[in-house]
């Protein structure tokens, strides 16, 4: 049977704080973690210290079958394990790849090979590893259009972004398809339909570890760094963990090693890198509770919001911060406001007289006493602006919750909706306490149907 959710069919909301023992069941004795393993011996893998686990806080993973000590190789796959360019080039679908004008990007080179090959089925020399893969993912782009509209606005502005993406390549890879008939007795418009683009490119996107190839002239030149490592992708993330992950172009083998150790019947975990609640759930479809990188983004609209309309200097203003890259990634965190976030509005609320010295804002020295009140004022209003806007959103959540009736994907799409709204609520409410005990004038709450003092 195959596995249903996410990247490795996780629940994925952990519990618990760090170090805690989460218990694990057993799975390496279900048939198709059988076949896996008998399917991956037989092609040089000699995996023996990490066995196939649920677990109650993350779903499946990895679960360690004894001490592993930190810089201890846990994994080490034989190249002929991996699915790369080279793989697909190599494969029935080359021939048609090399002649197709113009050139295939390698994307699309591995999303058709991943539709063709579990479109096989038992005839496929890949069944035991596309047996264990997801059937379907919890990434927005799998989301109903008014689950995404719940999001915060930068992550909704991506995620239908990500949409449009996975529908642009269907629709233009549609004629490059037609031409794969003859490998296939089916109509093959059956075949590479929407959907089973959309599971192959999340696969792509959720499953595939870095390993950079040599460029092939017969793609697309756009980066060739993927590679899917079966069983290797069962291992979930944790940012607490430390790894060191590389193709060891010597021993041919895709080789990870921890550099944390993990004690036996623990979860074995890697790290997929420093990245906050947003982009996980946008790339991995999942939420990590607890996850230090955590932050809430602040938008252009937000800022402009809570500025004086009569700045003759704002649109200068706003060049220079574009210039210096001050206009992304704006945040709140657990810590309070970022040092960038608060450097651009100290930039805004330059006085007239004082503008000559933006070169000393961007440097992060001091101006004034007025344009550090100013800027700290205008900072807590974006604040409180933000606290009521989740609130609100999580009152929609609820209300919508309470009138419609999902499905079980889109129950689980709602969940995580919500779960991402509650974090950032906690980390809005950390900075409005830590803005709340500076020395400056009391905010104002945002205008409008919620108000952030009724939600205290």
């Amino acid at each position: 049977m195959k596995s249903k959710w996410g990247r490795t069919g996780r629940k994925r909301k952990r519990k618990g704080p760090s170090g805690t023992k989460s218990y694990a069941a057993n799975r390496s004795h279900e048939w198709q973690y059988i076949q896996l393993q008998r399917w991956l011996k037989g092609r040089g893998f000699q995996g023996r210290h990490l066995r196939a686990a649920e677990f109650a806080d993350t779903g499946r993973g990895l679960m360690a079958t004894r001490d592993l000590k930190p810089g201890e190789l846990i994994i080490a796959l034989p190249e002929t394990c991996l699915i790369t360019t080279e793989t697909v080039l190599q494969s029935y679908l080359g021939k048609y790849i090399r002649l197709w004008r113009p050139h295939v990007s390698p994307l699309l080179a591995l999303c058709t090979f991943l539709i063709a090959e579990r479109f096989a089925g038992d005839c496929s020399q890949w069944k035991p590893y596309l047996d264990v893969i997801p059937s379907t993912y919890s990434c927005p782009v799998y989301w109903e259009l008014e689950i995404i509209h719940l999001l915060p606005a930068p992550l909704r502005k991506k995620a239908l972004e990500q949409k449009t993406e996975v529908q642009e390549l269907h629709t233009e890879s549609l004629a490059f398809f037609s031409s794969l008939q003859p490998l296939f007795c089916d109509n093959v418009a059956d075949i590479y339909t929407y959907d089973a683009l959309r599971w192959a490119w999340c696969t792509v996107n959720t499953r595939t570890v870095y390993m950079k190839h040599t460029q092939q002239d017969r793609l697309l030149a756009q980066q060739d760094v993927c590679a899917l490592a079966p069983y290797l992708d069962l291992l979930n993330h944790s940012p607490e963990v430390q790894v060191e992950a590389e193709f060891s172009k010597d021993r041919r083998c895709y080789e990870i090693r921890t550099n944390s150790g993990c004690r036996k019947h623990d979860q074995a975990f890697i790290c997929y890198g420093p990245h906050d609640n947003q982009r996980l759930l946008l790339e991995y479809g999942f939420v990590a509770a607890n996850n230090p990188h955590r932050s809430v983004y602040v938008t252009k609209d937000a800022i402009l919001a809570h500025l004086s309309p009569g700045d003759k200097q704002m649109p200068k203003k706003w060049a220079l911060l574009k210039e210096h890259d001050f206009l992304v990634n704006l945040t709140f965190g657990i810590e309070g406001p970022s040092w960038k976030l608060l450097t651009a509005l100290k930039l805004l609320c330059l006085r007239p007289e004082e503008f000559t010295s933006w070169k000393k804002v961007i440097l992060g020295s001091f101006i004034s006493d007025a344009n550090e009140q100013d800027s700290r004022e205008l900072v807590r209003k974006i604040c409180f602006h933000l606290l009521d806007e989740t609130s609100c959103a999580l009152k929609e959540i609820s209300l919508v919750r309470s009138k419609k009736i999902f499905d079980a994907d889109a129950a689980v799409h709602l969940a995580l909706v919500e779960s991402l709204r509650l974090e950032e609520k906690k980390i809005l409410h950390i900075s409005a306490n830590l803005l709340q005990n500076e020395p400056s004038a009391g905010p104002t709450g945002a205008a409008g149907s919620c108000s952030f003092t009724e939600q205290k």
